[in-house]
């Protein structure tokens, strides 16, 4: 709208500082102002019309129609009267009687519609001449007998003739008034809704002419602006940073301009400073993948070279151990028990590591994994210990989840060989596997009614090499809550120790769910 107006030299600084809600709060006033004053004079035109229509049906109309029946009424009692004085049959005053009532009637309707000085003054008239013509002539006569109405009749023939005619005479007049009002009246309706029509359409046509003004204004001043502003911001987010951003139009879309011309000024910078970042961070990532390299090395060294020196000293202090136990002193037995009991729990040790190493790595094949299936080869690898401990062993229905089989099993074998392995000296292992589904994901319980864990240790038992216990009371490596806590987090979930059981330890981890793990239980079925 600002490049749609023209303004003195003097004026365009001024409007040039206008914001954009500044020009539409201006253009909207002055529409509203402009639609208000030709919607006063639209709904004057409207009342004007209506006015004139109601004046016209309800009053000018109607008048006209009543005198009409008063003047059929008084004729229809002149000639029942008339028939009666020359015949003098009964049957001719059943017109005049009718006469009087439709007279009464028509007259009842008409004096409310008579209001100004004429029309009133002609039905007073009419009145006057009907009163008299009905006292010296109809009433007399209708009230006669046969003979005595045609004397009457006779003898005042003239005067009644004279009578009637002076009421005609009025009635006429009057029915000449007011047919002129009503064509005076229906000349004034048609010059109202000529009016009414113009004002019509000069307001369609003035709102016509507001909207493309709008429109244009609107156009020239905001879209047109945004839209070049938009273009070279596409451009510059396309990658063409050194595309300037100039504004146009209003105070705020300039400077709105301003300020996008300022982020990429600051966007160049940052893009700069990243660019530096980029090539540090490549040079790291060589490093690493170097290191990385050298890991797997070692990693392929201590699966393989070491492992063979480490079975040989296995072998020959065990050989050392079974050929010469006994025959040297305590000390030398005691030993080679040593010897032999530090080689074995390296090769567990080294054994445990690789398997650590490889979770994500080595094992990462994702598909459908029925936990059902991997519960019972785990129960079975564990069949043994569990009957040597009288442990007993149940579970939900377990249900089918994505994943690495591999590694699940290894999950389900650590947390249940744990619940075993700590169990309770006063009483026989019981553990229970609960699997609940809420909100697209799966969360299982393993609940034991062992030692338990003390809460200070409940985040520690997840770290790696952690062990709250001595090798002589529990053997292990300490690895295999860690192992745990591996897994879950690679397929996405998270595990922890449930701070509310007491009795025993409860081991709490989710799953994300699947669409065809709907048969197992819902929330509610956890204790």
């Amino acid at each position: 709208m600002q490049t749609a107006i023209d303004t003195e030299p003097s004026d365009r600084g001024v409007l040039s500082s206008w914001t954009t809600r500044r020009w539409l709060r201006t253009g909207v006033a002055t529409t509203l102002a402009v639609l208000a004053v030709l919607g006063s004079l639209g709904g004057w035109a409207m009342w004007r019309t209506s006015q004139i229509t109601s004046e016209l049906v309800d009053r000018r109309s109607p008048a006209l129609i009543e005198a009409m029946r008063v003047e059929q009424a008084l004729v229809n009692q002149e000639t029942g009267i008339r028939g009666y004085g020359l015949s003098g049959r009964s049957d001719f005053l059943q017109p005049y009687a009718h006469g009087v009532t439709d007279e009464k009637t028509a007259l009842n309707l008409l004096r409310p519609l008579v209001k100004d000085e004429r029309a009133a003054a002609d039905l007073a008239e009419v009145e006057r001449l009907a009163g008299t013509w009905q006292r010296r002539i109809a009433r007399p006569i209708s009230r006669a007998p046969a003979g005595e109405a045609v004397r009457l009749a006779t003898e005042r023939a003239a005067e009644g003739k004279s009578d009637f005619d002076a009421l005609r005479r009025a009635m006429a007049r009057q029915q000449d008034h007011l047919q002129s009002e009503r064509a005076a009246a229906t000349r004034t309706l048609r010059r109202a809704e000529t009016l009414r029509n113009w004002m019509f359409a000069v307001i369609a046509v003035v709102i016509i002419l507001v909207a493309a003004l709008i429109f244009e204004g609107l156009r020239r001043g905001v879209t047109a602006p945004l839209t070049r502003l938009g273009s070279a911001a596409r451009e510059v987010a396309q990658g063409r940073f050194d595309r300037s951003l100039a504004g146009t139009g209003p105070a705020d879309l300039r400077q709105l301009a301003s300020d996008v011309e300022a982020m990429r000024q600051r966007l160049v910078k940052e893009l700069e400073f990243s660019e530096q970042a980029r090539r540090l961070l490549d040079e790291q990532a060589e490093d690493l993948k170097r290191s990385n390299t050298e890991l797997e090395q070692f990693a392929y060294v201590a699966s393989h070279d070491l492992q063979e020196p480490l079975r040989k000293v296995s072998s020959f202090t065990q050989l050392l151990q079974r050929r010469y136990g006994g025959q040297l002193d305590a000390k030398a037995d005691q030993y080679i028990a040593f010897a032999v009991d530090g080689a074995n729990r390296m090769q567990t040790l080294i054994n445990d590591l690789l398997a650590f190493s490889r979770v994500g790595r080595v094992h990462n094949d994702h598909q459908t994994v029925d936990l059902e299936a991997v519960m019972s080869k785990v129960l079975d690898d564990l069949s043994v210990t569990i009957e040597e401990t009288g442990a007993e062993i149940t579970h939900d229905p377990l249900p089918t989840v994505v994943g690495d089989t591999t590694q699940l099993g290894m999950l389900w074998q650590n947390l249940l060989s744990n619940a075993v392995k700590f169990r309770s000296p006063d009483r026989p292992p019981r553990v229970r596997v609960r699997a609940v589904c809420d909100a697209g994901e799966w969360t299982f319980s393993v609940t034991d009614n062992g030692i338990g864990i003390a809460p200070e240790f409940h985040e520690k038992v997840f770290v790696l090499f952690q062990r709250l216990h001595t090798k002589d009371a529990y053997p292990g490596t300490g690895i295999g809550l860690a192992m745990c806590k591996k897994v879950v987090e690679f397929h996405g979930g998270t595990i922890g120790i449930d701070a509310e059981h007491t009795l025993g330890t409860r081991v709490v981890f989710t799953l994300p769910a699947t669409g065809s793990s709907s048969a197992a239980p819902q929330r509610g079925a956890q204790q």
